[in-house]
Parts: structure tokens; sequence; C-alpha cells
């Protein structure tokens, strides 16, 4: 397997996905960019519904054991890849890198099958919050007017499609860096908008109490974890580090660092004052609690329509991220690297590859408005395997470290843990989804929660 070429740049000449789309020029600060807007999205505005299902105690510890083992699962990882660069063998993928390390063929298809149902998933969820966000300002601004659901995310797939052209991950730094204040912006107004809601006289009856029976509180519980794991999930780091210049080393800890300091504030912050006001009755969605349809709204309205405008600005930079996987994969083949980036031979089949991809994504965003449910279970079986379980296995292949190690033992009880996790977290998200399969239409305008 390593003298067939999982190396990274050991067919770089011909290779159009590596040349182009994951050109290696980039700064450490652009990898904290890249990977905050991987990890810290609008998803974290769901984190007092997972605190729902867990309660104060054992909510705030999952939160902080999860931040905790995914850090510690991204900075092993890009010690893997660090140990490889440094072997000569720089892995910009992380197919590759599983196949390398590991040594296994199937390793290779296992991760890109995982990887695009993630990314793929990812995508076509940034289309539908996004044509969300427009159908709300719409039906606050006409609240009888003719536009669908449907519509909006035509509108979101178009701007998508001129968004995709962008050439390489690296062309992304800028806008990635605006979608770090966005996420920083939208959280300090939906916190701000929590604590006057929790002060006002309107404010909701507060109860903390969990599913009365021991067997929901137990679905809820994992259910709840699988968000939690979806939320800090990111399955494109090796992507991400193959943007820095080489040598690579090293670098990726500072752009993990900046990124987890993101997710200090924003996390914590969005979750104890979402639960703090509501409780067990947090919506999936924590601007939907602030703007019940029932009653008057919680918060001002310019400050919920500047959040969502920023949650939509966020969104067009969270799918482009997660395209870049799909787009490495067409353009491995499609490219011609002998010639230039932007050169016709080049620049037509990108054109129209990306407009297909942003399409189908489209598509699959407005016939599936109850994607939240099919999320919940590519959560669990997606990005537990990625980002809980091979980055402790590839770095205990790669150091090998003694069996008797402290190191070693922390490694295999993660996997172990979180396999079991895992398991029981997509048992819980496919049971969610088959009792809310009575709510189910293709091309509806409702969004199931």
């Amino acid at each position: 397997m390593r003298e067939e070429g999982y190396k990274g740049n050991q067919r770089e000449e011909e290779d159009g996905g590596a040349a182009f789309v994951l050109e290696s020029k980039g700064e450490w600060w652009h990898a904290g960019f890249h990977l905050t807007t991987a990890i810290v999205g609008p998803t974290i505005l769901t984190l007092a519904y997972a605190m729902r299902g867990l309660g104060w105690g054992v909510g705030l510890l999952c939160l902080t054991v999860m931040g905790m083992v995914t850090f510690y699962s991204y900075y092993l990882m890009s010690k893997v890849l660090d140990y490889c660069e440094q072997s000569g063998r720089r892995h910009i993928r992380f197919r590759e890198l599983a196949a390398d390390v590991l040594g296994s063929g199937w390793m290779f298809y296992f991760v890109i099958f995982i990887q695009t149902a993630i990314n793929t998933g990812v995508g076509v969820g940034a289309i539908l919050l996004a044509g969300q966000c427009l159908e709300i300002m719409y039906s606050n601004i006409s609240p009888h007017g003719p536009l669908k659901l449907y519509h909006f995310i035509a509108m979101v797939t178009l701007i998508m499609i001129i968004l995709s052209q962008l050439p390489s991950f690296h062309s992304l730094r800028h806008i990635n860096f605006f979608s770090l204040l966005f996420a920083l912006g939208y959280t300090v107004l939906v916190v701000a908008a929590c604590i006057r809601a929790g002060t006002s006289k309107n404010a909701p009856t507060r109860d903390y109490s969990l599913e009365p029976k021991k067997s929901e509180r137990v679905f809820s519980a994992f259910t709840s974890l699988s968000i939690l794991a979806a939320i800090f999930g990111n399955g494109i780091l090796p992507e991400i580090q193959a943007t820095l210049a080489p040598p690579a080393t090293g670098k990726m800890v500072k752009g993990l660092a900046m990124c987890y300091a993101v997710i200090f504030v924003t996390f914590y912050s969005a979750a104890v004052s979402g639960y703090w006001v509501f409780g067990n009755k947090s919506n999936p969605n924590i601007l939907k609690s602030l703007l019940p349809d029932s009653g008057p709204s919680l918060a001002p309205t310019w400050v919920l329509g500047l959040a969502i405008i920023f949650v939509l600005l966020q969104l067009f930079a969270i799918a482009l991220v997660y395209s870049q996987v799909a787009y490495e994969i067409m353009e491995k083949k499609s490219a011609d690297v002998r010639q230039g980036m932007f050169s016709k031979r080049n620049l037509i089949p990108r054109i129209i590859l990306r407009t297909i991809y942003m399409i189908l994504c489209g598509v699959f965003a407005a016939m599936l408005p109850f994607f939240g449910d099919i999320n919940g279970v590519v959560g669990a079986i997606g990005f537990i395997p990625l980002d809980f379980i091979l980055p402790m296995l590839l770095y205990n292949m790669a150091y090998k470290p003694k069996k008797s190690s402290l190191t070693y033992w922390i490694n295999v009880s993660i996997m172990v843990i979180f396999t079991g996790a895992g398991m029981m977290g997509a048992f819980s998200s496919i049971r969610k989804l088959v009792l809310d399969a009575h709510q189910f239409k293709l091309f509806s305008s409702e969004v199931v929660d």
C-alpha cells in the first residue's frame, strides 16, 4: 500500500485536486479560520436543546468532555500528519493518511464514503438552513406572500453556484475570517436576547426536569450526545492542514488553539444562556424559542433579524468549506495541471462539475426539509468514527506507544467509549427518525425539527 503511492505529493504533477483545490499556501491563522468555520456554526443554536436531554450537571460535563476529547483527537491527528511529513510522506487527504498508516486498501474507501456522506450532508443542511433564514425574514415582511421554502432554497443554490467557483480551499481564507466574526456576532446577539428574555416580565416558566420515563431519558441522553458529537465534529482536518505552506509541522496546533478559544466563548455562552431561560422547553433552534409561534417575541425584532442575517452569511461559508472535498475528488482527474488554474481547459469543467454538484445539493435540500433527523444519524455514524476513533487508532499505529503507557490506554478507552456511544446514538437518532416519519413530506414548506 505504501509503494502504490499513498504519499501526499507523489503524483502531484498529474493530480488536479492537490495542485488546485488543496494548494498549500496558507499560514497557521488561515487554518484557524478554516477550522472555526468547519466547527463553530449555527449548530451551536441547538446546544440548549442538547442540554435539555442531559440536565445541568451532566450536560455541562458532557460539553466539557466532548471539547477536551475533540481537541485531543485533532491534536493527535495533526501529530500523525507531522510524523508522516517528517518521514517524507506528506498527506493532504484523510483517506490517504488512513490507508498509509493502517496499511489497508479498504480503509481508503471507508473514509472516502464517510467523508462524502458528511460533507454532502453538511452542504445540503447549510443550503436548507440558509433558505429557512430567508423565509423567516420574508414571512416577517410579507406574512401572506406567495413564495415558499423551495423558492428560497433555489435562491441560495444560485448564490452557492457563483461562490463555488472560487478555485481553491486557500481562496476561502478571507471568507472564513468573516465567518468567524459572524459566529461571534450572532452568539453575542443570541446570548443577550436570552438574558433579556430571562429577566423580562414575560420570562417563560423554567423547568429543568428530565423525561419522566427512564427509557425515554436514556434515549434523549444518547440523542443529545449524538448532537454534541456532530456539533464538535470536523471530518476534514487533514485537508485543512493541507492548505498550510510546507513545512506544516507545528502550525496546525496554533490553528486549533485559535479555533478552540472561539469554541469556548461561543459554545458555553449559548448553551448556558439558552438552557437557563427555556429549560426542558428548549427548541432545536434557540431563535425559534425567542420568537414563538404564539405570544409576544421575547427579544427585539432587530436583534433577532441581525442574528439571522449573520447566520445566513456564515452558512454560505460553511457550505463552501465542506464542498472542498467533493471538488478535490472531481478535479483530481478532471483538471490538467500542466495548464493554468484559470485556463479554458480547466475553467469549463470546473464550472460545469461544481454547478451540477450545487444543483444536486439544492434539490435534496428542497426535497428533504426534514434533514435534521437524517443529519443526526449521519453525525452518529459519520463524525464519531472520523473524529473520536480513527485519530486515536492512527496515533497508536504511527507512534506505537507502549501498551503499558498512559497515552495508549487513554486512546483505547476513548475508542471503546465512543464506539459504544456512536452505536447508541445511531440507534436513538434512527428511532427519532421513525417517530417523526409521519410529519415528513417531500418539498414541504415546513421544516421538521
